[in-house]
């Protein structure tokens, strides 16, 4: 029954946010964010836990600030996901700002292909369909949601968009391996460990373990490996690319770690930059205090 609800509640959103006036979409997606925020739950004290690790130096006043902008980006999310269907290519193209796109863009056009992998900051949506629409091949990875209903219509959602994507599953590094052979830009969220044998990493200064994925798949076919992250601008998102140097100087396990450990050091650059962008809801850290 509630894998039922949960089902017809984001149907319902899709077909009745698209249907709202722009401005009062986003409008009441923020005073969800601030209904949220009042009701304090646990994701909404998940939130505030990992933004007093990225931002130990903040006063409370100063926290409570940030989780709340935290959160409207988390609400704008999901406003974006639930109209971007709407959106012409014009409006896809022009919201987007780069920095460093000749990482992404040079291999693609050499025929190399390239693997990008992403914390979860911003809209990654956004970003593919933008790429997607440039007749750049995306080929990404997805957690199976519950019901099985939910997850074929979030397939349906980024199909749509030009994407391919994979159920987070046994099969899915086989086939990635083989999509990376064949020169694809493969996109993968890499800041949360859903396998719970990631790789150990320092961020923030506290353990954690991250995918192993995204340094995986540039160590074992040699494409190239960078890190995009993505934040939100006014009218649209900006994308950050930095290269990774993969580590190729010691035994498999020494050179996926520090490949690891490159990656995250990154991410925390642009979480640091941008923390209210960085939609981490969910636990992280291996040893943390939940904030009240």
């Amino acid at each position: 029954m509630k894998e039922s609800l949960s089902y017809l509640a984001y149907l319902s959103a899709w077909k009745l946010i698209g249907l709202l006036p722009e401005r009062s979409a986003y409008k009441l997606f923020r005073h969800l964010a601030h209904r949220m925020y009042r009701g304090n739950g646990k994701s909404v004290r998940r939130l505030r836990t990992n933004l007093s690790i990225v931002k130990p130096e903040l006063t409370t006043l100063d926290l409570e600030l940030l989780v709340m902008q935290g959160l409207e980006s988390y609400m704008r999310y999901w406003c974006d996901t639930f109209r971007i269907h709407k959106w012409s290519p014009e409006r896809i193209e022009s919201t987007v700002t780069t920095t460093n796109a000749h990482l992404l863009r040079d291999p693609m056009v050499q025929g190399r292909g390239v693997v990008i992998a992403l914390p979860h900051s911003g809209n990654w949506d956004h970003a593919g369909a933008y790429f997607c629409q440039q007749g750049i091949p995306l080929v990404t990875v997805a957690e199976v949601l519950k019901p099985e209903k939910l997850f074929q219509k979030f397939l349906e959602y980024r199909t749509s968009m030009g994407f391919e994507v994979l159920a987070l599953d046994s099969r899915a590094f086989a086939t990635l391996i083989r999509r990376a052979k064949e020169k694809r830009l493969i996109a993968l969220v890499a800041d949360r460990d859903l396998s719970e044998s990631g790789i150990p990493v320092t961020f923030f200064n506290r353990p954690t373990r991250m995918p192993a994925g995204p340094a995986l798949l540039a160590i074992k076919t040699g494409i190239p490996l960078v890190v995009a992250h993505i934040s939100y601008t006014e009218n649209g998102i900006h994308i950050d690319f930095t290269e990774v140097k993969p580590w190729l100087l010691g035994d498999d396990d020494e050179n996926i770690s520090r490949t690891v450990a490159a990656i995250a050091a990154i991410f925390q650059d642009g979480i640091e930059a941008h923390p209210q962008d960085w939609h981490m809801l969910q636990k992280i850290w291996i040893e943390e205090r939940l904030y009240q």
